[in-house]
């Protein structure tokens, strides 16, 4: 499998299929432009499987290799590769790609062909993210999958969503200009923009310093991390249900992704140097941002702020750098991108029928939607972290690894635990519980056939994960612990 140009495929087939859904035209063929969207999301999905089954758990370094000439005088490549960290991310985006496609089928009636060719094009740029070894490939595709994003919120969006819009381009363009500084550096230090070869420079402290505050900057905008989040609940409560399932599912995932990718191996002296300040950072968002959850009224920005404290474990369990930690944050990024998918969608689910998502207007649903009251239970439990479902293992192996590096940085970790259950719970039982509150929960329909399908598929996901993370786990090590290693070996 690895003679085929899976990596391409897995890049170009949503990208082509978005200007396919795009030539439909019109509105009067938004039944046409709905059905290519779908195969072209499918088809994507369909190759990202054999990257799972023929990927060599025991090898160490990069799989799948691509590489061609691209802008021969500055040493620029067309080089596409994955290993166990990027691996699970293409496959989790372009399958959140499907449900996105499946979420929008009834709920957006306007522009449906450009909504459709918004959220493919997303999808190819974002696995092209993950897959990038070129450094001027990773930032225009860092810097491109920005466009869809700002388009799906500033157009699809509600009331303020040209505030929301500008404001998330704003302070991610805002970050990505330290980044280009960055890898220009690493270029004129390198000679390349190859990204395994930036690994390998011998830096001295100094230079790593101002290299990890790039990478700092750039990466906790996306994550988003304390105190540079507040873009993420107007663009959440803004942006259309298929807008904030890719947001938090996947979006939230390049910046962490980065800190693996580019700040640890790179710079892994000045990275070992501020691990303090990330981990403070990471308790911040943990622990603050999960009281900010519980005082929210809106449930998409409860949610959009629990997002932020959940992938504060991520970075928590980076900085740490054991291999315990970092595989239960990328276990947390991968189970995050189930959970918040599922809770975005179930929040949609609700505001199709009630264009409200205020808690307040809600009690008793459980008693005309009962279907999807058991639904939505399990995702309430996931997010809270519940044993047996995928919320549980990665906070737990973040936790226990919490555990032997420092007392106190655990206990403030475990707060999430209670944290988590508290907000959650809080809505699920205002919401979903109770009697009856009012004509328009009693006027209430189940799910339907596709919302059912989409959200049980999400649900085996989510249970999955919890029942058997060994299947997640077992593609990580060995890429782990190469990490591990090279952050060891001192550069100065």
């Amino acid at each position: 499998m690895s003679s085929y140009p899976l990596l391409s495929l897995a890049v170009w087939i949503p990208v082509a299929a978005g200007f396919a859904v795009l030539a439909t035209g019109a509105d009067r063929n938004a039944a046409l432009a709905r059905r290519i969207a779908l195969a072209g999301a499918a088809l994507g999905f369909l190759v990202t499987l054999p990257l799972y089954a023929g990927f060599d758990t025991a090898r160490s370094g990069m799989q799948f290799e691509e590489i061609h000439a691209w802008i021969p005088h500055f040493n620029a490549r067309y080089h596409l590769g994955v290993d166990g960290i990027s691996l699970l991310f293409v496959i989790l985006n372009s399958l959140v790609t499907v449900f996105v496609i499946l979420a929008g089928w009834k709920a957006v009636e306007n522009q449906v062909a450009q909504y459709n060719a918004a959220f493919l094009i997303m999808s190819g740029l974002m696995n092209g993210i993950f897959v990038a070894l070129d450094g001027l490939l990773f930032y225009v595709f860092f810097e491109a999958s920005l466009i869809p994003l700002y388009l799906i919120v500033g157009v699809w969006g509600g009331p303020r969503r040209v505030y929301a819009a500008i404001k998330f381009f704003l302070y991610t363009l805002s970050g990505s200009l330290l980044f280009l500084v960055a890898i220009l550096y690493l270029f004129a230090r390198s000679g390349s923009f190859a990204i395994l070869e930036w690994h390998l420079l011998p830096l001295a402290l100094h230079e790593q310093v101002w290299l990890f505050i790039a990478f700092l900057v750039a990466f906790a905008v996306k994550v988003p991390m304390f105190p540079l989040h507040t873009w993420l609940p107007d663009a959440h409560v803004e942006a259309p249900t298929g807008g904030s399932v890719v947001l938090a599912a996947i979006a939230l995932k390049l910046g962490a992704y980065g800190f693996v990718r580019f700040s640890l191996p790179i710079t892994p002296d000045a990275a070992h140097e501020l691990a303090w300040l990330m981990i403070a950072l990471s308790l911040i968002a943990v622990v603050y941002i999960g009281f900010v959850a519980l005082a929210q009224t809106d449930m998409k920005k409860l949610v959009a702020y629990s997002s932020i404290s959940h992938m504060g474990f991520v970075t928590l369990g980076f900085f740490m750098m054991s291999a315990l930690a970092i595989e239960g944050a990328l276990v947390q990024m991968i189970s995050h991108g189930f959970v918040s998918a599922a809770m975005f969608l179930s929040i949609g689910v609700l505001y199709d029928r009630m264009h409200s998502r205020q808690i307040a207007d809600y009690g008793g649903v459980a008693h005309t939607m009962p279907k999807f009251a058991a639904l939505f239970m399990l995702f309430a439990m996931a997010n809270a972290g519940l044993p047996a479902t995928s919320g549980f293992v990665g906070e737990f192996m973040v936790i226990l690894a919490a555990v032997q590096f420092n007392f106190w940085v655990a206990f403030a970790a475990a707060s999430t635990l209670i944290l988590g259950a508290a907000y959650t719970l809080w809505m699920y039982k205002r919401v979903i519980f109770g009697a009856v509150a009012n004509d328009a929960v009693r006027a209430l329909a189940d799910l339907s056939g596709r919302e059912y399908l989409i959200l049980g598929l999400l649900a085996l996901c989510v249970l999955g994960m919890g029942l058997y993370p060994q299947a997640f786990t077992e593609v990580m090590h060995v890429s782990v612990n190469d990490l591990l290693q090279h952050i060891a070996l001192k550069k100065y």
